[in-house]
């Protein structure tokens, strides 16, 4: 159960509707931590265009799943780790690489940029700063540009998960790949 009540549509203010209106009508998400965003609605919107912005970057849908993964089970996240594994299959990412992960285990990738990617979100998350070493190979391996998106998606996505923990945002029951103990 939520720490925080669920706002209803029609329990909102007017700034409060504007921008849950806005999300639904783009089709964007709305639950989870957006439960908890919806109480500044600045944030809420933010985080809505945070994320608009992020997908329509350089990174592949795939390479951004496989980091989203990576960080909802450094957070121990289990609202947003449910979203990103139904993200991930939807995207490709097999049911293997789903478990690595979930077992904090090093998942067989074979695209060099998705190794790379959960190489830097490994290590940024855990030594919160990045080796020379994997610095040079991210940069070599994924460009400039594009290392500069995967750690806004770390940055976007751990702010995510810590509200979904702070708040205790769950899954639903039914979830079906729940997070390993």
């Amino acid at each position: 159960m939520t720490r925080i009540a669920i706002l209803d549509r029609k329990d909102m203010n007017g700034e409060q509707a504007r921008v849950y209106d806005t999300a639904v009508a783009n089709k964007s998400p709305v639950g989870g931590p957006y439960y908890a965003y919806i109480y500044m609605p600045k944030l809420f919107e933010s985080a809505q265009n945070l994320r608009m912005t992020i997908a329509a970057g350089p990174l592949s849908r795939r390479e951004t799943q496989v980091a989203n993964l990576t960080i909802a089970r450094h957070f121990n996240a289990r609202y947003p780790w449910f979203a990103q594994v139904r993200s991930s299959l939807t995207a490709g990412i097999e049911q293997p690489i789903i478990d690595a992960i979930n077992g904090r285990k090093t998942p067989v990738l074979t695209d060099a940029r998705e190794k790379t990617c959960f190489a830097v979100t490994s290590e940024l998350l855990a030594d919160k700063k990045l080796s020379d070493q994997t610095y040079t190979a991210a940069e070599k391996t994924m460009g400039l540009e594009s290392l500069v998106a995967l750690v806004a998606v770390i940055g976007s996505f751990a702010m995510t998960c810590m509200t979904a923990c702070a708040f205790d945002v769950d899954p639903p029951a039914d979830n079906p790949t729940p997070l390993a103990p």
